[in-house]
């Protein structure tokens, strides 16, 4: 009941025309932005973050989760036209979706995306509705040891396990680690790695770093791997879905959306594995006729499970940074900077201190995804023409666009410059696969996991034994020691075996 007298204020506050504005703007902002290859709401999020500083919290956030969701609908879009997925959620998508598009079909397969997009999020934002307050209760019960074992718990999980070198990822969370700790130390009131600049004892702005990293540095690789041409982009046809599409298409949504909201929801989740899941599992459930369409002319079923597949799971990513503060991609990670910037620190107690934002913004989910599904399937040439725009044009906007908006935040050269050398640095850190989003979750999720071991030790009166001897916390630090050992102990068994 709680969940929906929650809604009902919600749907009072999103139904404004304010807030459908802001929902408006932002899935169509997302989903041009998930049409373009190489972008995606991550960066789109890091170029709004300076209106955090003009805009309410609640518009802002708003506009904010229409981009997160219009993503998830645009990427498709790239992904069965031009077979150059934007992000990892839509390579599955291209596997069939490319070949649908090459046999004339690519209308069905956009259909079928989009329709499917909407399912899961539906799915994914009652998830987030009446999952919620299930996962706050238990939080709640959460001290500072289970508080900083959650947080290496996420470390591990973002940089060593879903990224494709734990060495490379390490590294990476080692590096937010650092810009974090930039500042004074709150408990002591001394400066710390400040290097006499007075700029930076105030700490290296979030959103500065986010910034960089999402926009310059990504801007910057882009254009360093531009040779020239255009792509080619195959014809739609007519974005309608047959009897026999629909038929075919309802089983897969259900299944896709089911099984991706978990995998959203885990701390080691992500959209690889579900949507690779969903494949999989539409292969094996197809029918003999549908079979023989999978590999050669492209099955409709392994467009529509790994299409909700991949929304679930990204509408599950925003139930642990709502609840327990923990951002699980580098989306969420943007997000938590966004809230830190209006004083709003995400946790168990976001649903008691600020419940009219967090209703609001769960209820303004529900109306993008109506929105989006309007947007999509009318709008699909509008979208086709965005993929022709110049990418020159395209990077050379987007460095002007983030060079304004972090000027116009603190009117300062210093953080100019911290931009693009920390843009520099991203450049180089995509050219040879190092990820960029355990910089941004280490830089926010440091400070706190150092506050919440400073606590512990204080309640403790510095007994180390803490961590081990609570069995929550004992329990989540294993966790952690399995998903940075498992991997190696398991090749190290089967190379013994083999």
């Amino acid at each position: 009941m709680d969940a929906i007298a929650g809604l009902s204020l919600g749907f009072s506050q999103a139904l404004t025309l304010s807030n459908l504005g802001w929902a408006l703007l932002g899935c169509f902002l997302g989903t041009a932005v998930g049409v373009l290859p190489g972008l995606g709401p991550a960066l789109t999020i890091a170029l709004l973050l300076p209106i955090t500083f003009q805009v309410s919290a609640t518009g802002a956030f708003i506009l904010f989760c229409g981009v997160f969701y219009g993503a998830m609908y645009g990427g498709s879009t790239t992904s069965i036209l031009l077979n150059a997925p934007g992000e990892s959620g839509s390579i599955i998508t291209a596997l069939e979706g490319a070949k649908m598009a090459r046999s004339g079909r690519a209308g069905p397969a956009l259909a079928t995306s989009a329709i499917g997009s909407f399912v899961a999020g539906v799915v994914g934002t009652a998830g987030i509705a009446f999952l919620g307050p299930v996962i706050v209760d238990l939080a709640l019960r959460l001290g500072p040891a289970e508080y900083f074992a959650l947080m290496v718990l996420c470390f591990v999980t973002v940089s060593a396990v879903l990224g494709g070198s734990a060495l490379r990822g390490l590294t990476s969370l080692f590096f937010g680690l650092a810009l974090g700790l930039v500042g004074i130390d709150l408990q002591t009131g001394q400066p710390r790695m400040t290097f006499g600049i007075p700029e930076l004892l105030d700490g290296v702005n979030v959103v500065l770093v986010a910034v960089a990293l999402f926009a310059v540095g990504e801007a910057l690789h882009m254009a360093w791997r531009y040779h020239g041409g255009e792509p080619t982009v195959l014809p739609v046809g007519r974005v309608m879905l047959s009897r026999s599409d629909l038929r075919r298409s309802f089983g897969p949504w259900l299944r896709g959306a089911g099984l991706g909201f978990p995998f959203g929801v885990l701390p080691a989740g992500g959209t690889e594995m579900p949507t690779m899941l969903s494949y999989y599992a539409e292969r094996r459930l197809a029918s003999p006729e549908a079979k023989k369409e999978f590999g050669t002319t492209g099955a409709i079923e392994g467009v529509a499970g790994p299409e909700a597949a991949n929304n679930a799971a990204a509408a599950g990513v925003l139930v642990p940074m709502l609840t327990l503060g923990l951002p699980t991609s580098a989306t969420a990670a943007i997000m938590l900077s966004a809230f830190q910037s209006y004083g709003i620190q995400p946790g168990p107690l976001l649903f008691q201190i600020q419940g009219e934002l967090v209703w609001t913004l769960i209820a303004s989910l529900f109306i993008a995804n109506i929105m989006l599904v309007v947007l999509n399937l009318p709008l699909v040439g509008l979208w086709v023409r965005i993929l022709k725009i110049p990418q020159p044009q395209l990077y050379a906007g987007i460095l002007v666009f983030a060079t304004v908006g972090t000027y116009g935040i603190s009117n300062s050269v210093v953080d100019l410059v911290l931009l693009y050398l920390i843009g520099i640095v991203g450049m180089f850190m995509r050219r040879y696969d190092f990820p960029v989003a355990p910089v941004v979750i280490g830089m926010i999720l440091g400070p706190m996991a150092e506050q919440a071991l400073r606590q512990a030790l204080t309640i403790s009166q510095g007994d180390w034994s803490v961590f081990v001897t609570r069995p929550v916390s004992l329990a989540i630090l294993l966790l952690a020691v399995l998903g940075l050992a498992g991997p190696r102990l398991w090749v190290a068994w089967r190379v013994r075996r083999g």
